[in-house]
């Protein structure tokens, strides 16, 4: 693990400044709808007029985000996939061809069924995005936008993040990536050139499961995503839920130490074990793609998978015997958490992970190391 000591300062103090909030050591919630001014004319040079489109709180955040990941611009959304429609919206036009990675979060494919492919004529191509060659020749005439994940947040594939973007360079084809697994300080994706990153606010950056939210970075200035999506759609975060992502990055760099050492320790204890076929880990050297997160990623977070030497119903009574890992989706939050995503999966899903049904992720909270093995232990006890 390595932190550019940069973004200690950003999490910290970049883009505020106390002396315009009554020298108050953390910003306040401006928690206001409009803003008023002396005259009409001030009025139509305010910065500020109404919440909708901008908020003071939000912009601080915005700044420290794009500041972390080497952003022109930042831009928080009411929620993870009102960040990840507004990029698609953004990069795409009706007609359009999209590739996704097989293995990406399965809300922004059924966003695709529902909205892009029936109402706006759009086209939709799966690949593994491992494969430079498949994946450059699933590019059409009309593609637009090409999305993945690195690391993936099922089976943790990690893609060469610059070889896709020299290919989508060369077609003329926009870059969008979920980053929310390494959050801005273990991965920088635009400094490869992608177009747009992506996180869900409600993970590591939020840090404490009390928050919905998503952010989008982009290389430029993004003031025509900010007045022509975020702001006709509505999807600004809350003043408060901003406040709580201030609050989440100031221990950001001490959280994620513990996340991934913990996480680590729980993946050599499990690839070890007898009861274990297989551990999903990106830190670990028997991961495929190993190699490669070294070269893209300065850490690791507390997120993995595993597959028991068991079916799924004996993989079943395991989870259920944890008790330190609550049952429920979601992860990057102080909580250990625990859940079987491909349990009931669809067999197309199914089929595009490749993995077993019987698949455990894991998210390994601040409970404390020894805590968290020993409770694994008189789990895999009890099959």
């Amino acid at each position: 693990m390595s932190y550019d000591q940069k973004d200690f300062l950003a999490v910290t103090h970049f883009g505020e400044n106390p002396a315009e909030y009554y020298n108050a050591v953390v910003p306040p919630i401006f928690s206001n709808s409009l803003h008023i001014y002396e005259s009409l004319e001030e009025f139509s040079k305010g910065q500020y007029t109404y919440g909708r489109a901008a908020n003071p709180l939000v912009e601080i955040v915005e700044s420290k985000i794009a500041e972390l990941e080497h952003g022109e611009r930042a831009l928080l959304f009411s929620a993870g996939m009102a960040a990840a429609t507004t990029a698609i919206m953004h990069a795409c036009a009706s007609g359009g061809h999209v590739i996704c990675q097989n293995a990406a979060y399965n809300p922004i494919k059924t966003f695709f069924d529902r909205i892009c492919i029936p109402k706006h004529n759009m086209e939709l191509s799966f690949v593994s995005c491992m494969d430079l060659d498949e994946l450059e020749s699933a590019i059409k005439p009309n593609t637009q936008l090409i999305i993945f994940e690195s690391p993936s947040s099922a089976v943790f594939d990690i893609v060469d993040i610059e070889g896709i973007v020299k290919i989508a360079k060369k077609h003329g084809v926009k870059t969008y990536i979920d980053n929310t697994y390494s959050t801005p300080l273990f991965q920088k994706p635009l400094d490869y050139g992608v177009d747009y990153s992506m996180h869900t606010l409600s993970k590591y950056l939020g840090g404490h499961s009390d928050l919905i939210g998503g952010v989008l970075i982009v290389p430029e200035n993004g003031e025509e995503i900010r007045r022509d999506y975020r702001e006709l759609y509505g999807g600004i975060i809350g003043p408060f839920e901003a406040w709580l992502v201030l609050r989440g990055m100031r221990s950001l760099p001490a959280r994620l130490v513990q996340h991934q050492e913990t996480a680590l320790a729980a993946a050599r204890f499990l690839q070890d074990h007898p009861k274990v076929r297989k551990v999903y880990h990106p830190g670990l050297p028997s991961h495929p793609g190993y190699e490669l997160g070294k070269k893209q990623m300065t850490g690791y977070t507390g997120l993995f998978s595993l597959e028991l030497d068991a079916s799924v119903e004996e993989s079943m009574k395991f989870c259920d015997a944890l008790k330190l890992f609550g049952k429920g989706v979601s992860w990057g939050g102080f909580e250990s958490l625990v859940t079987m995503p491909m349990r009931r999966a669809s067999e197309a899903i199914f089929a595009q992970f490749h993995c077993g049904r019987n698949l455990i992720r894991l998210h390994c909270g601040l409970e404390g190391k020894e805590n968290l093995l020993a409770d694994l232990s008189q789990a895999l006890d009890k099959i």
